[in-house]
């Protein structure tokens, strides 16, 4: 017997394209929706540290298909422009180490979520 929350996990965990693959989008959206509600009240420094680490992961899954999407495109483009510098950016942000102060480790923690957010729309969109 299967709930909802099951059907609706293994209907979304699927593919692009038709097929399957390792990345689970319901895991990550749900990820990005926890870094994302945090600001309300006053988090703890170590449900930040477990977000970042978190959307660490997610964004590591998410970059390969990034960067072969990049490959694929016309390398003088302004949209290979926009989606390299993007990339790169988000992945100079996921190498430095987590602001050691509660509020500036909330604003990365959120930035990070939102880096993956356009990572995982790009992913589930195909980067078309």
């Amino acid at each position: 017997m299967t709930t909802d929350s099951t059907e609706r996990q293994a209907g979304d965990q699927g593919s692009v394209a038709g097929v399957p693959d390792a990345i689970d989008v319901v895991t990550i959206e749900e990820t990005i929706a926890l870094a994302l509600g945090v600001c309300r009240g006053r988090p703890q420094v170590s449900t930040l540290v477990d977000l970042e680490a978190q959307l660490r992961g997610h964004i590591a899954l998410l970059r390969e298909p990034a960067r072969e999407a990049a490959d694929r495109m016309w390398h003088g483009s302004t949209k290979w422009h926009r989606h390299i510098t993007r990339l790169d950016g988000v992945e100079r942000q996921t190498k430095q180490e987590l602001n050691p102060h509660p509020f500036g480790a909330l604003i990365e923690v959120q930035l990070m979520a939102r880096d993956c957010q356009w990572l995982l729309d790009g992913y589930k969109e195909n980067w078309r």
